[in-house]
């Protein structure tokens, strides 16, 4: 069994500090220039400019880790879009999350139209490979339409007093759009935010629907996970 490529080869810092200002990044609305000097504070001389090129180049490979890790999502899916800005050019961000809030998957786009919904429902099912038993959407046609052409048998509810658990979903990125002041082309916020999701989902769970001692216990277990995939040396 051939041993899996260290994606920290010939890198000067140890993986864990590699891994920690990942974390740092994605975890919090912190700058790449706050993560600097957080990690100034520890005594690690490092640049704002190496911290970018540590999340350009490990950030999605964390992610598709856990992602991995993650129990099969539910069957009740929550769809919404919301309004970004790109270069001063309105785009849209397509996301799905079940019912316990786990984010299925997102997707940026610069229409809002039956074309748009379709390509999104069809990256979604691609990548979970199973269908949802319950679709819940606002009132916008292009759910409809779209759902109609792809999964015509799934039953579809439009409300928008039901979709709560997919609008709150969106303020990690309003969050992160604020502290970045604004975002990158759309190529570039789609890699971006696919990585984003899973990292930061991964350490805050849905706190208040838990007790003390199992969020504790949540914790513990997700940082040990962490420090698994991103840390640790792959042997054969």
């Amino acid at each position: 069994m051939r041993r899996e490529p260290d994606p920290h080869y010939r890198h000067r810092f140890p993986a864990e500090l590699i891994s920690h200002a990942v974390w740092l990044y994605h975890t919090f609305p912190l700058s790449f220039r706050d993560v600097e000097l957080l990690l100034a504070e520890r005594g690690v001389e490092v640049s704002y400019e190496t911290v970018r090129r540590w999340c350009r180049k490990f950030a999605q490979t964390f992610a598709n880790r856990l992602r991995r890790r993650r129990s099969r999502p539910g069957d009740y899916w929550h769809l919404d879009e919301m309004f970004i800005r790109i270069n001063g050019v309105q785009h849209y961000l397509w996301r799905a999350v079940d019912q316990h809030g786990v984010v299925l998957d997102i997707l940026v786009q610069s229409r809002r139209n039956t074309k748009a919904a379709k390509r999104f429902f069809k990256k979604l099912l691609k990548g979970l490979r199973y269908v949802p038993r319950v679709v819940v959407t606002d009132k916008l046609k292009s759910y409809a339409a779209a759902k109609a052409k792809i999964i015509p048998g799934v039953e579809h509810r439009q409300s928008r007093y039901l979709n709560n658990r997919a609008e709150n979903s969106h303020q990690p990125t309003r969050q992160r759009e604020r502290r970045m002041k604004r975002f990158t082309p759309p190529r570039q916020v789609q890699q971006f935010l696919s990585a984003h999701g899973p990292i930061h989902q991964h350490a805050h769970p849905r706190r208040h629907r838990m007790s003390a001692a199992d969020y504790r216990a949540y914790r513990a277990d997700a940082f040990a996970v962490w420090r698994k995939e991103t840390c640790a040396c792959k042997t054969a």
